[in-house]
């Protein structure tokens, strides 16, 4: 309680400044979650296990107490999956030297102390009969923490639970709890749920559809001078014929959440994630009415998504042919010349999930040639930066995005004659730098600063493209979201479905009102 909730009570004070009138129940309320904690650790031992789960608490609580007191999250489920679903290179950029001492000193050292000195605990009614007295002589130091302040905790419980999910390790042991519950129902074999069985073609082709759909990576929408940023950070952009979207939220805050969401039809607030796993998505719609699918990936993974298409890893130098300290974006546009080839006389989309803005280490998603705003931040450890520093570096990482962007344009550009071309863009959620003392991303949604869900959204189209510019710029602000994706995918391949109608009509609506 002394050294691995700082984060709670940091955040306590914030609701409940020191003060003559509020210190006694800042000592309630410290005496409350100590005796809760108490609680919870009592009767998660028991026997020979005893001192083996209270070592591997400690281990985990200094975990859990560096990214809360270093960046601000919340290690929630959304952040256990994160957690597991980073790689090898994402987890070497976030190793400091003072992720090192909370582990040894907060981690390592007590739980060394509690397996070689804590007495060994046996299976016994007397054992038993033992945590039961602890456990009332507990309950009544909670019954008298909370009874002079029935009003305050009143308040605290209704209208500050954010404040309550930094317990350490109440909350985070919580999350492990439910996380694998939920993994345990998505072992279950499912079949896979069919959507969108009516869409038809209303078109008839005159040419092909090629679109490039490319998912950015932790970029926000405020940071693209498209969108008004004072900075030139989209120098190539702004020389093509693009309009930015500039009203889009996304549908979590996490790529584990907003990739398969942006690809579902169940939208935001119906969204599930196992539930999704086992339901079609837009590729396989498209997929079905014979479009040709291509996901090539230099993030983590389709999460999902392109589980049935065809996909290609460019994480590492054996596809991606672009690579230093790491592999880059643009090496994604290697060899698509010969994958259009042949695909003669077919739909073509072609998904490039880029590593973009992916934090901590801003510094290393792009070449040294892009490094234009300067002094950057070198560190992992974003607190240890100036503000200057974490935007320079963030700022450069988007500079080099709005490069691989304006290739983009260019491959497609080489097609026009032969294909209707056109390419979207959309981040999958944004980031915190350092806003009301948060960094990084991964926030729960209903209290997710609009940092880390106000995205970019881009569209370039070719000359021959059924639609244009013109007809979407009168809803350059309206407010899109990744809800959206699922049904715009549908129409720029001429297919309509009455999934999509009802988005549509809202659409229109809109229009006739501006």
């Amino acid at each position: 309680m002394l050294f691995a909730n700082h984060a709670l009570f940091s955040h306590i004070l914030q609701i409940y400044p020191f003060s003559a009138t509020e210190w006694p129940f800042l000592v309630s309320i410290a005496l409350f979650f100590t005796a809760l904690t108490a609680l919870f650790l009592l009767w998660i031992t028991y026997g020979r296990a005893t001192r083996w789960v209270l070592a591997l608490i400690l281990v985990l609580a200094s975990q859990a107490a560096y990214y809360m007191d270093t960046y601000g999250v919340i290690v929630d489920t959304v952040m256990l999956d994160n957690i597991l679903h980073t790689n090898p290179q994402e987890f070497a950029g976030l190793l400091t030297f003072k992720l090192l001492m909370y582990t040894v000193l907060m981690g390592l050292l007590p739980a060394w102390i509690v397996l070689r000195y804590s007495p060994r605990s046996t299976m016994s009614k007397a054992v038993l009969l033992g945590k039961l007295k602890l456990s009332g002589v507990l309950l009544m130091l909670v019954v008298a923490a909370v009874a002079p302040f029935t009003a305050h905790y009143a308040s605290f419980i209704r209208e500050h639970k954010v404040a309550r999910m930094y317990a350490n390790p109440t909350f985070f042991s919580y999350s492990i709890i439910k996380y694998l519950a939920l993994a345990a129902q998505a072992s279950e074999v499912k079949t896979l749920t069919p959507v969108a069985q009516d869409a038809v073609e209303v078109d008839a082709h005159k040419h092909h559809e090629l679109i490039i759909m490319v998912v950015g990576e932790t970029a926000r929408a405020d940071r693209f001078s498209l969108n008004g940023y004072q900075r030139l950070t989209n120098p190539r952009l702004q020389q093509e014929e693009v309009l930015s979207l500039s009203n889009v939220s996304s549908c979590g805050t996490s790529t584990g959440v907003s990739v398969p969401c942006m690809f579902s039809v169940l939208g935001r607030k119906d969204f599930d994630k196992e539930k999704a796993k086992h339901m079609e998505n837009a590729l396989d719609v498209l997929s079905d009415n014979g479009v040709e699918i291509l996901w090539r990936d230099n993030n983590s993974d389709s999460k999902d998504v392109a589980t049935r298409m065809h996909y290609e890893d460019f994480k590492t130098p054996t596809f991606n042919t672009v690579c230093d300290s790491e592999c880059r974006d643009v090496g994604m546009l290697k060899g698509l010349d010969q994958f259009i080839a042949s695909q003669q006389d077919k739909d073509i989309l072609i998904v490039l999930h880029q590593m973009g803005n992916h934090g901590p280490e801003y510094y290393r998603r792009y070449p040294k040639a892009f490094e234009q705003f300067t002094p950057t931040c070198k560190s992992g450890e974003l607190s240890t930066c100036t503000q200057q520093e974490i935007d320079n570096a963030y700022d450069n990482a988007i500079l080099y995005t709005d490069y691989f962007l304006s290739e983009v344009i260019r491959l497609l550009k080489q097609y026009e004659n032969s294909y209707e071309t056109a390419m979207l863009y959309v981040s999958d959620h944004g980031e915190s730098l350092g806003e009301h003392g948060i960094y990084l991303h991964a926030a729960p949604y209903m209290i997710a600063p609009k940092e880390q869900t106000h995205v970019p959204a881009i569209v370039w189209m070719g000359k021959r493209f059924d639609y244009s510019l013109d007809q979407l710029r009168p809803f350059k602000d309206y407010p899109f979201s990744h809800d959206d994706v699922f049904c715009s995918l549908l129409v720029s391949y001429e297919l309509d479905s009455e999934t999509c109608a009802a988005k549509r009509q809202v659409l229109m609506a809109n229009k006739d009102l501006n």
